[in-house]
């Protein structure tokens, strides 16, 4: 039986290398092309260890001085993204001849302009820090929100990606910010716009569409989607704004969907869980869900319904 199975081995290869030949869009047979996520993966590891020196420590550089395990650790990174880059600008224009020469030349200067917006990922991620100790009470300390917290590690991924996405770095900065949403839970876009003291509290379920925008001390709980109305569009809503703007001091509580391009949510205003909204709402409002509806199935006995009481507006968090 086996020696069967494995006779059959050759005509199967042969049958599916035919069908290759199809030339599909799930074909690429030149793997070159094609930038790696497992070193794109490691490659944003050691980002985050330059934006939290001693949070994440490496045996490798153990026994040496900060400005030598730096330096070290951004040759690392230089050479590997520099080569990546130059990949994916390869891969992701089709049909253009892109000369070697004028390829790494641009993979170089890209690699250049990012690096140097690390100190500004580093104070903008300083007041992630702070929005969450100050807006956590279960937060022991800021290393504990360093090395614990999936709102910082993927608002951090997001920060670094986003300064990709913005030199106009193809699928990288994707593949970046799914890897964090593969850790965490959270799905941020690269392409969000998110200002300083952004806290995501839990976060599991929480997703952030492309062409969101979101400004300064924003809190978000978990199960929060910043949408888009319709998708049915397809490529044709490509570099529309799909996804709401949320102004400064906002908080949205657990499940709240707030979806489309035009909606915009007000200065100060306070978003209460599991509400749907697609319309704008004004600066200073409170929205809520009323007159929640329980209802209790005991066995055979009928269906007893009970309701808040009327003026229950109601906000919860965890």
């Amino acid at each position: 039986m086996v020696g069967s199975l494995f006779d059959n081995l050759k005509e199967i290869t042969f049958n599916i290398l035919c069908d290759y030949e199809n030339s599909r869009a799930i074909d690429k047979i030149n793997v070159k092309d094609q930038p790696s996520k497992s070193e794109i993966v490691e490659i944003t590891e050691k980002l985050l260890r330059v934006i939290f020196p001693g949070y994440f420590k490496n045996i490798v550089f153990k026994s040496y001085g900060i400005q030598n395990s730096l330096s070290l650790l951004l040759e690392d990174i230089t050479i590997s993204l520099r080569e990546l880059i130059a990949t994916a600008l390869r891969s992701y224009h089709p049909g253009e001849e892109i000369p070697e020469t004028k390829l790494y030349t641009a993979a170089e200067a890209i690699t250049l302009d990012f690096l140097q917006t690390i100190p500004e990922i580093r104070a903008y991620t300083d007041t992630d820090v702070k929005a969450a100790l100050e807006g956590d009470p279960a937060a022991e300390n800021t290393a504990e929100i360093i090395v614990t917290y999936p709102g910082l590690t993927a608002i951090t991924v997001y920060r670094l990606a986003h300064e990709l996405y913005a030199l106009g770095v193809p699928v990288i900065p994707r593949i970046m910010t799914e890897y964090a949403h593969s850790q965490t839970g959270i799905d941020i876009n690269p392409g969000a716009r998110i200002g300083k003291y952004f806290f995501i509290d839990h976060g599991t379920g929480v997703v952030i569409g492309e062409t969101t925008v979101i400004g300064d001390h924003v809190k978000l709980y978990q199960g929060v989607t910043l949408g888009a109305l319709s998708t049915r569009g397809g490529r044709s809503l490509r570099n529309v704004k799909r996804h709401p703007t949320i102004e400064d001091n906002v908080t949205i509580y657990s499940g709240a969907s707030i979806l489309g391009g035009d909606t915009v949510i007000g200065r100060n205003a306070v978003i209460g869980g599991n509400v749907f909204i697609t319309k704008s709402v004004a600066p200073f409002t409170k929205v809520s869900v009323k007159n929640q509806e329980l209802r209790f199935d005991q066995g055979k006995q009928e269906l007893k319904q009970i309701e808040t009481p009327p003026d229950s507006s109601w906000f919860y968090s965890i």
